[in-house]
């Protein structure tokens, strides 16, 4: 078999580009594997005229097209969010960091739109809320609307899902684990300049609410429930753990970066997933410097 070549995809004749596209949909898996290859060869530019093949009537043609476009996009995004992790502070934007790294996964989700969706959960309860009245009345008020109202739940069946991880999917799905549902109640809270930062506790993750009449911890995981600073010491010395006030610190938006690749690590290495552990090694590496 004869494939075109060229120095890029761009240098490709259409007659060439046509000869690739009919050879990728060949039922030979062989053809198929050196067409697919040769066509990875050319570099992203090559998705400009492999796009439109997404939509073919050829459902074979369309499938392979869609993944090769893909492949190139997760390369994009998965450079983005590295990029990311190697030039942000500890006080990164925690939102775009989350939903970057949502895309190295995803890489066609609409980032915009789930931004937009918080906007709206925010400006929905701005309407509901006498913001200077009673802070414990404030947060019964989002509880009520995120975890009742909206349906946002801890995802206790199948906690090691990473659907339960990406903020796409928790948006998308309305569960998650504790990390993700906090980071829910985060982005939502400081869109309404609430008084809220995350803590991450050993085996846990919750919001702390601290203004100059109340601290109070918020297990979004458990639909918001309200905890005592003796709550979270009796948490953390029911795991055998010790408990110092250290445990209650805020964590900069780079250590929750940090914390949530480190658990999707954790889940990738125990789904045997040795390309997804290598991506998420580099993102640790990344965030750790």
């Amino acid at each position: 078999m004869s494939l075109p070549t060229a120095k890029s995809a761009g240098e490709l004749e259409e007659k060439h580009q046509r000869a690739l596209i009919s050879l990728l949909a060949d039922d030979d898996a062989r053809v198929y594997q050196t067409v697919r290859e040769t066509i990875l060869s050319y570099g992203p530019s090559c998705s400009d005229w492999m796009r439109e093949h997404t939509l073919s009537n050829d459902p074979v043609l369309r499938r392979r097209a869609s993944e090769i476009v893909q492949h190139f996009a997760r390369q994009d995004a998965d450079t983005q969010f590295l990029t990311f992790c190697l030039n942000q502070g500890e006080d990164s934007d925690l939102e775009q960091g989350v939903l970057l790294l949502a895309r190295s996964q995803y890489p066609t989700i609409n980032v915009e739109a789930y931004s937009a969706l918080l906007d709206d959960f925010a400006g929905e309860l701005r309407e509901r809320l006498d913001l200077n009245g009673p802070d414990e009345q404030i947060l019964r008020v989002i509880n009520e609307y995120l975890f009742r109202e909206k349906r946002f739940s801890g995802d206790e069946q199948n906690f090691y899902d990473p659907e339960n991880v990406y903020f796409n999917c928790v948006l998308d799905r309305r569960v998650g684990n504790p990390i993700a549902l906090s980071l829910l109640y985060l982005l939502v809270g400081r869109r309404l300049r609430l008084p809220l930062a995350g803590v991450g506790l050993p085996g846990h993750f919750l919001c702390r609410y601290q203004s100059s009449r109340l601290e109070i911890y918020v297990d979004a995981f458990h639909g918001g429930r309200l905890l005592t600073k003796g709550d979270c010491v009796k948490h953390v010395l029911q795991l055998r753990q010790r408990f110092d006030d250290s445990c209650l610190d805020p964590v900069s938006a780079r250590r929750i970066l940090l914390r949530i690749c480190a658990q999707l690590h954790q889940v990738y290495m125990q789904q045997k997933s040795p390309a997804q552990v290598e991506r998420l090694q580099r993102y640790l590496v990344a965030l750790a410097k």
